[in-house]
């Protein structure tokens, strides 16, 4: 991973990113913004602008992420910080988004070890949790029809593969316990608590001043304190998260742990575009 915000690295060739930058462009005007932030950011501004969701909604989503992270002994930032250092942290774009509130790109890795199921009964490895339902997207015509940087950002895909995960599964977003996504950004965790039909369109806001999103609440999003506080070390992003949904449901996440876990999700997006739900029952 290179420091510093995520950009392009060849420049002497068209990039996935080149007809996302031209819709945001066409949609925002702000300018000295690197691209991710200004995708997401710009997405969080739209449902800002619909619903009257407040910058302090995005931080206490961040205040909770670190609160979650200081039980998780492989995450970097184990800080736990308040929604109003969220606030005060230094702004990247005024009025929508600071710096605590955007991931930081970072160094890691994860490994999955596949086998055979007869060697693992030969083994006797641990087989109490099976991949229940799984379903990829790409984009959409919508992505960039709907001319709405919500789309932009892949909030159609999460939509249509988790609506297919659920019909594979027969089990709907109620029966899920603890959840790990994508919240490469604040902004993003809100848009995909709708997307997953977590809550209502719009819906968002309240869920997360409710509490809905932690421990006591509906679901735990993120026990593992999320790419905003475990870390973002982009490739293997998707395997922590479900090396962090195995421990849950095998009962082996110590502090973390959400009782009575029996039906984890997971979801996972990269613009350019795919998303990947994912559903996990321990049995």
């Amino acid at each position: 991973m290179q420091p510093g915000a995520i950009g392009s690295v060849f420049t002497d060739r068209p990039t996935p990113f080149d007809r996302f930058g031209e819709e945001a462009d066409a949609l925002l005007q702000v300018e000295g913004v690197p691209l991710a932030l200004r995708y997401f950011g710009g997405a969080g501004l739209a449902h800002m602008q619909q619903y009257g969701t407040k910058l302090g909604t995005f931080a206490k989503i961040r205040a909770k992420a670190s609160r979650h992270a200081a039980n998780n002994p492989l995450a970097l930032f184990k800080k736990v910080v308040s929604e109003q250092e969220v606030l005060d942290s230094p702004a990247l774009w005024p009025g929508v988004m600071t710096r605590l509130m955007a991931c930081p790109p970072t160094c890691g890795a994860a490994a999955a070890i596949l086998c055979s199921a007869q060697f693992a009964e030969r083994h006797d490895l641990n087989r109490s949790v099976r991949i229940r339902a799984q379903a990829m997207t790409t984009d959409f015509a919508s992505t960039f029809e709907a001319h709405d940087m919500r789309q932009v950002v892949g909030v159609d895909m999460t939509r249509e593969a988790a609506r297919e995960v659920y019909r594979q599964a027969g089990v709907g977003p109620e029966d899920i316990q603890v959840i790990e996504l994508h919240d490469c950004f604040a902004h993003n965790e809100l848009l995909t608590y709708e997307a997953l039909e977590l809550c209502p369109d719009g819906g968002a806001e309240k869920f997360v001043v409710d509490g809905d999103n932690t421990y006591g609440g509906r679901f735990v999003t993120n026990p593992s304190g999320g790419l905003l506080s475990k870390g973002h070390p982009l490739g293997a992003t998707g395997l922590a998260q479900c090396a962090e949904l195995v421990e849950q449901l095998r009962g082996t996440a110590d502090k973390r742990q959400v009782q009575g876990a029996r039906f984890a999700l997971q979801h996972n997006l990269g613009l350019g575009g795919a998303c990947v739900v994912t559903l996990y029952e321990g049995v």
